[in-house]
């Protein structure tokens, strides 16, 4: 099969044929259809996420079908159309996937990163971490829902049931979730980079009610933020705007430091939360509820082989909604 292959570390991804995988007892062998871009990709691209296995083949917003699968398989039949997300597989033993915290487990894997992703013709996923696919999505508009959705969807939820909401760093993620907190009732505040028009004008297609540069106060104070932009300077931007027993919540894997900040701007029973990987019952609850809204997903599809260039467009801030490469066989 053709993949992208990430060899090292703050390289390029290289066009390769490799053996297409055989799936084991509890998985299914997925032909891809399509595989969205997220930043989490340029995070293990760049080192800034340091336990990839490599080579690598990356992509973690799978959408394909099962075309084989391993005797133990039984919850899909071959023809099926699946979505394959971030979080791979866990133990199922410890206190935190007993708990229902299946996304802190320590000996949890990651598709994408220690396993191999969907930048490619085909994967192999276990049975039990596959998402059947809303029938109302078209493959290119079904895989954004796999992280953008998933992750915006637990961030949303982290945010509790904050009336005014603010959302930094407005791509793939924002978006999706803008559309679900509207449709929430809930009235959305959108900051984006100093001097990007083009962004403050699609969120406010999206449905916000608000949008401006970041780090300028929102119209009225917020119940709560979340920041999808991996700039940890956001963070006391975003608790100066929030109202007195707020929440920020850092939607990212990923983030720079974030700078000393005065104790004032915190006190008052604000509290700085993160969002770490996601959980089962995330996607199935996100993707019973975006068929409902319907959330609409805004993609530009690039061909398996300009992988690099979709990364690059994405690092670049020159994409309006989400990265898709389209795998055509």
């Amino acid at each position: 099969m053709r993949a992208m292959i990430l060899e090292e570390a703050g390289k390029p991804l290289r066009l390769a044929d490799v053996p297409a995988p055989a799936p084991g007892p509890d998985e299914a062998l997925i032909r891809i259809h399509a595989c969205a871009v997220c930043r989490t990709d340029l995070h293990i691209m760049d080192g800034e996420l340091t336990e990839p296995k490599l080579p690598l083949i990356p992509g973690h917003q799978i959408v394909g079908t099962v075309i084989a699968k391993g005797p133990l398989v039984a919850r899909f039949r071959i023809g099926a159309r699946v979505g394959v997300s971030w979080l791979g597989s866990t133990c199922n033993a410890c206190r935190y996937c007993r708990s229902g915290r299946e996304n802190l487990c320590a000996r949890a894997r990651f598709t994408g990163y220690q396993t191999d992703g969907g930048f490619a013709e085909y994967t192999v996923a276990h049975e039990n971490f596959c998402f059947p696919i809303p029938s109302g999505y078209p493959d290119l508009q079904a895989a954004p829902l796999l992280c953008a959705g998933l992750i915006g969807y637990r961030s949303l939820v982290m945010a509790g049931d904050a009336e005014s909401l603010g959302i930094y760093g407005f791509g793939a993620a924002a978006h999706i979730v803008t559309q679900v907190a509207r449709y929430q009732e809930r009235r959305v505040y959108a900051f984006v980079r100093p001097g990007d028009a083009e962004a403050e004008r699609f969120a406010l297609e999206m449905g916000a009610v608000w949008a401006g540069p970041s780090g300028t106060p929102p119209p009225e104070e917020l119940d709560a933020a979340i920041i999808f932009a991996p700039a940890g300077e956001l963070v006391p931007a975003a608790l100066r705007a929030v109202a007195k027993g707020g929440v920020v919540v850092c939607g990212g894997i990923h983030m720079s430091d974030i700078p000393a900040f005065p104790y004032e701007i915190l006190w008052g029973e604000r509290v700085v939360r993160s969002v770490a990987n996601l959980t089962r019952r995330d996607g199935d609850e996100f993707l019973a509820l975006a068929p409902k809204i319907p959330v609409r997903t805004e993609v530009v599809p690039y061909p398996l082989h300009l992988a690099n260039e979709a990364l690059d467009d994405l690092r670049n801030g020159r994409l309006r909604g989400v990265a898709v490469l389209a795998i055509e066989q």
